[in-house]
């Protein structure tokens, strides 16, 4: 993992080595194993978490079949947000496809950071607008990328996913049936030779 310091700052933006301080002694260390749930669909998300390591797959139930809409790695920030933000029940399940180390705040603690880090609310807001542009990006890619192009970028920025997951939830993370992204897959590997 990459600084704690340096990532909270990429996600929500320049602080105080003080604020930082404050920020991460709310965080603790959490692990979990290979096939742990880090919460399920229906019950209530208590924790924000920050990978250390592993890898967690974001992923629901949807007419018999499971979608993957996430592959969580190592830097990244992980909740589900209508459980954690708005207590809501969960869309998706977040299951561990590794052992995983984390660092996490419960939602008890988030909401005391809140009270004695005032500034908090502003960086929150930041925070959400980072997940609302991430989530444009990807529809903008599924409406505006051939599924060619989309499985290039994500091999692009995901290479080391393709040899550590199983390649149906990385087809799905692309909005592909196992078969297209199979046949893009051979495709790419006959263009490298």
């Amino acid at each position: 993992m990459r600084n704690f310091e340096g990532i909270i700052q990429e996600y929500f933006g320049q602080m105080s080595r003080e604020e930082l301080a404050i920020i991460r002694s709310y965080f603790k260390d959490e692990e979990l194993k290979r096939n742990d749930f880090f919460t399920k669909s229906q019950q209530y998300c208590h924790r924000l978490s920050l990978v250390k390591s592993g890898i967690l797959r974001v992923f629901t139930l949807s007419e018999g079949k499971e979608v993957t809409q996430w592959i969580s790695t190592e830097n990244y920030l992980m909740t589900e947000i209508a459980g954690f933000f708005f207590d809501q029940p969960n869309r998706w399940s977040i299951q561990a496809l590794t052992d995983t180390s984390l660092l996490t705040i419960t939602k008890t603690d988030y909401q005391k950071l809140c009270e004695e880090f005032p500034k908090w609310h502003e960086i929150e807001k930041r925070f959400l607008a980072k997940c609302f542009m991430m989530l444009e990006n990807r529809v903008f890619t599924h409406l505006s990328m051939s599924a060619e192009k989309r499985y290039e970028l994500y091999y692009e920025q995901n290479k080391a996913l393709f040899n550590q997951v199983p390649l149906q939830y990385i087809a799905s993370v692309l909005g592909m049936s196992a078969e297209t992204f199979s046949r893009i897959r051979k495709k790419q590997a006959e263009g490298q030779d």
